[in-house]
């Protein structure tokens, strides 16, 4: 592989470890939010899923500026978006009236960049990978969300063992500003990679694209441009084009499926509730045991993300969907028998949360934003890709609200619905899921019936 290529979405992958940071570190403050402003469950879940609700937004602004400036823009405005929710949170009043309102527009900011790069990163990978990597390029994606979600982790717990003494106030406040180093990182990569050869087709600038393509070592360059040129027509005519018609509805169906699924697979519930969890499985114990604990789901999570990347190419996007959903359903149904016992079995219950994170990982995690950016053709990418993170986050931010309140009552009712969902996703995968891997993203047009 070309290692400028690899340079290139390394760096702009890193928007998605800030996606993992800020959706990882709240597991670790939740708590003391919720004690410092005495916050019922409603409003708990309300505060934690602000950034969810800004993001379910963001997925939708973000396709605009994108299509109009170009994807490393809009990647730096994002950056700009998170700087300022970290900074924020980070300074939230102590006042029990204003402080929860403010720490609610704050984690909404940045749910706005959240939004922003779970749509441009890897629609903007999506574009400068060659067909024979792009799975695994655009699952680099992925794999800095979860390596963000652990070192989020690493970092609540590092502050929080440092900090013994401290005021628990102080404490969460420092855990959700520690987001700004990587966000500064990120901003000062940024200006090194080159803009997305494919935008700068659309926007009539083909030169540039060929020096961008020689860059990154495509193969077949000349057929390559003449490829996008010709599925870029429409756009290259001044039409606007439309998402919703008749054309586009099998791969609208298909990002909304995947992405759907992927969240009542009920991953984010464990990402943001995981020490509560913990301690539905343990009962009540050490604060920084819950938080190591957590630590160890992450461990999980990258580990086999890490797998998926190589599997991804190799045997395709609807096998790891199927095996993964199979495995998943046993998982769950493993934690929902165990919560629903008085004295839960801590060695089974966690064999069942860490089993469903690897399958998670190695299936659904990899495949969801790979799957999106390929199934929309070059002309309505950004469209599509907004359609299926507003998807994903919609249903994110239903079951992050509703998390709290169900497990405060029954638990186990909780993990039984994760596992009905995946049975249905596995029943889908099998007999309706087309698969995407190989050939260029115009070649996928054409496999799936929407190519001019």
């Amino acid at each position: 592989m070309n290692k400028s290529l690899f340079y290139i979405v390394v760096v702009a992958a890193l928007g998605g470890f800030l996606f993992g940071f800020d959706s990882g570190v709240i597991s670790g403050c939740e708590k003391a939010i919720q004690s410092e402003f005495s916050l019922s469950a409603f409003w708990h879940g309300l505060i934690v899923s602000g950034a969810l609700i800004g993001t379910v937004i963001g997925v939708f602004t973000a396709g605009a500026p994108s299509d109009k400036w170009g994807r490393k823009p809009t990647l730096w405005l994002m950056a700009v978006l998170f700087l300022v929710s970290a900074v924020g949170c980070a300074f939230t009043p102590h006042s029990p009236v204003f402080g929860p309102h403010l720490l609610g527009w704050f984690r909404f900011i940045g749910g706005l960049a959240i939004g922003g790069v779970s749509v441009v990163v890897p629609l903007y990978i999506v574009e400068v990978s060659p067909g024979r990597y792009r799975g695994r390029l655009v699952a680099m994606n992925q794999l800095n969300i979860v390596f963000g979600i652990l070192v989020s982790y690493i970092s609540n717990y590092l502050v929080a063992r440092f900090m013994p003494n401290a005021d628990p106030k102080l404490v969460w406040r420092v855990m959700l500003g520690m987001e700004c180093v990587p966000i500064a990182l990120f901003m000062a990569l940024l200006a090194t990679i080159p803009e997305s050869p494919r935008w700068l087709v659309r926007a009539n600038r083909a030169n540039a694209a060929r020096g961008v393509l020689e860059r990154i070592g495509y193969p077949e360059i000349e057929k390559t441009l003449a490829e996008i040129a010709e599925s870029l027509r429409a756009a290259a005519n001044g039409v606007k084009v439309a998402l919703f018609q008749r054309r586009y509805a099998k791969p609208i169906m298909l990002a909304f499926l995947i992405a759907f699924f992927n969240q009542v697979s009920g991953i984010n519930a464990i990402n943001y509730y995981a020490p509560r969890i913990f301690q539905l499985i343990f009962g009540e114990g050490s604060e920084l045991a819950a938080l190591a604990g957590t630590i160890g789901v992450g461990v999980v999570n990258l580990t086999f993300t890490i797998l998926a990347f190589f599997f991804i190419d190799r045997f395709g996007r609807r096998a790891l969907i199927i095996c993964g959903a199979s495995l998943m359903i046993v998982m769950h149904a493993l934690v929902a028998w165990q919560l629903s016992l008085p004295h839960p079995n801590a060695a089974i219950a966690m064999a069942g949360i860490l089993g469903f994170i690897a399958f998670f990982a190695v299936s659904s995690g990899a495949v969801i934003w790979v799957y999106i950016s390929e199934v929309f053709p070059n002309v309505v990418r950004a469209k599509g890709q907004a359609l299926g993170c507003f998807t994903h986050w919609f249903m994110c931010t239903v079951i992050s609200w509703a998390f709290p309140v169900v497990a405060e009552s029954a638990g186990t009712w909780a993990f039984a619905f994760f596992a009905f969902m995946m049975a249905v996703q596995l029943v889908w995968a099998v007999f309706f899921m087309p698969e995407t891997k190989g050939g260029t993203i115009e070649d996928i047009e054409a496999r799936l019936g929407i190519s001019g």
